[in-house]
């Protein structure tokens, strides 16, 4: 999903909560008092967020596990605002900032579908709200335009580990739900242009 900057400034997180669960067809991030307005993804980016939420969602099922997979509609409580990663992750019961169950706060791992427009902010601005999260433990960059995926992964001394999976034949480890997801299965019925 793209962010586009709307005029709105200085909103409150009170006030973008209500604007938020109000508007019924366009989604908003917010930070810092300013909201952005998502705008819809390209169909390689869908292809991949459906491949991506029908494996975990098999895993876990398949695990009787006590983790569960949230696409895009999910927001996310940030530090300074409010968010709607492509995928999330989160295990035992999830926690929500209140009684509306619409905005979690405790995800362990956090996906995110690069784009020309949004890989910059994903990889940087975005990423330093991610951190500010207790519960992330992991976070996953995965590219549109080729067989790559970066992850982050959280340490027990609080650092950051950087892991790079490149090519169909990589399996790409989820250390935080014990999963190993070859890149073959995220990119299913992909092409890119130099194939």
């Amino acid at each position: 999903m793209i962010a586009h900057p709307q005029e709105e400034n200085n909103m409150t997180p009170a006030e973008y909560l209500a604007r938020e669960r109000s508007s019924l067809d366009l989604k908003h991030e917010f930070f810092n008092g300013e909201i952005f307005a998502m705008v819809g993804a390209k169909i390689d980016h869908i292809r991949i967020n459906a491949n991506l939420t029908g494996e975990l969602r098999n895993k876990f099922k398949g695990d009787n596990s006590t983790c569960e997979v949230l696409s895009n509609d999910m927001r996310v409580k940030i530090e300074t605002g409010y968010v709607y990663p492509d995928i999330v992750i989160c295990c035992g019961d999830a926690e929500f900032e209140d009684n509306k169950f619409d905005t979690l706060t405790n995800p362990v791992v956090i996906m995110e579908i690069l784009s020309d427009s949004t890989e910059a902010f994903d990889r940087g601005k975005k990423f330093a709200y991610y951190r500010t999260i207790p519960t992330l433990q992991e976070y996953i960059l995965v590219s549109q335009d080729e067989y790559h995926v970066e992850q982050y992964i959280r340490r027990n001394n609080g650092k950051w580990e950087y892991c790079s999976y490149k090519g169909a034949d990589q399996i790409l480890k989820i250390e935080s739900v014990n999963y190993e997801l070859p890149l073959s299965e995220i990119y299913w019925g992909i092409k890119f242009e130099s194939e």
